[in-house]
């Protein structure tokens, strides 16, 4: 082959590379915009102190998808994706449609970013720092995010209806989905914290305050005044009724009172192996606080299967 040619190819072989849709992940790093788009985290930074300032909960929120997102096929912002006359996503899986929220939060994100940075951060990525921003804003631990994700361009409801972990799980069933996806009972039980802020529809309670035997009374009582044994579904109550926008450890200080909101919040403080590490998150805040940012970051790690077709989206609700 002549050495014209050769190039030629090369030349051709690169720019097909180029135009294809990447895979997987790669490896991450916290460097990986410094120079592509070094101004990423103070974007994603304003806008989330904007939304949290605005609505407390939202914070919340958005901690919520980032976990709803990589639970399911990995980080790769699969949740973003909105249906279409052909094309089903997982916002309206079970889990998903009453309890997720703060889309348009990402989409003000990645508008402020793509006027930034054209096609360069991926909405995986922006949703991976607005996480750990939301948690820092709210009172919580921050921590370095790893960076370098990719958006996938497809999404399953099957798999976030299988993979997300319900509001009646037992303690067994979530170790074991958090197993699967190659997190630790421990993980799982510091990941849980974030129910320290946030609130809950009364759908997803009310078996927890009417039929529960492991539930204080008065708690309970309380509860049921904003939830009805019939109606009221979308009615809201805070997860932990004492500092309820204050990312701290009083969640496992309510577990050991018998005061968790859901059914599988109170599995992890009812006579099982849980119960010793709600005690030490409950008396040592700082150690809870250090688990958290470090089961978020392995959280954050969890990637696309191999051959996942991936890109940086432009409009983190549709494929490019």
């Amino acid at each position: 082959m002549g050495t014209s040619l050769a190039r030629s190819v090369a030349l051709f072989t690169l720019l097909l590379c180029l135009l294809l849709p990447s895979h997987g992940h790669g490896k991450l790093s916290t460097k990986f915009y410094a120079k592509s788009c070094p101004s990423v985290a103070a974007i994603v930074r304003s806008v989330m102190e904007q939304a949290v300032a605005k609505e407390p909960r939202m914070g919340a929120s958005i901690i919520r998808l980032f976990f709803h997102d990589c639970f399911v096929n990995g980080c790769d912002a699969s949740i973003l994706l909105d249906d279409t006359s052909t094309f089903t996503g997982e916002k309206n899986a079970g889990a998903n449609t009453n309890s997720v929220r703060g889309y348009e939060v990402i989409d003000a994100i990645k508008t402020q970013v793509e006027a930034a940075c054209k096609g360069t951060v991926s909405c995986a990525d922006i949703v991976a720092l607005a996480s750990r921003d939301a948690v820092d804003l709210l009172g919580g631990p921050t921590w370095n995010v790893q960076l370098g994700r990719k958006d996938s361009r497809a999404a399953s409801q099957s798999a976030a209806n299988a993979n997300l972990p319900g509001p009646g799980s037992g303690a067994a069933s979530l170790v074991a989905a958090f197993a699967a996806k190659g997190l630790s009972a421990r993980d799982m039980t510091a990941l849980s914290g974030a129910h320290t802020v946030g609130r809950a529809r009364c759908l997803f309670f009310r078996g927890r305050i009417y039929t529960d035997q492991n539930v204080n009374a008065s708690f309970a009582a309380a509860r049921q005044q904003t939830c009805p044994q019939s109606g009221g579904d979308g009615n809201l109550a805070p997860f932990d009724d004492q500092t309820p926008d204050a990312f701290d450890n009083a969640y496992y200080t309510n577990l050991m009172a018998q005061r968790g909101l859901l059914h599988s919040d109170q599995e992890l403080f009812n006579g099982g192996p849980q119960d010793a590490l709600v005690r030490k998150y409950s008396g040592n805040a700082r150690m809870f606080a250090t688990d958290f940012a470090k089961a978020m970051v392995k959280m954050g790690g969890l990637a696309p299967a191999a051959g996942t077709p991936t890109e940086v989206r432009f409009n983190c609700r549709k494929v490019n």
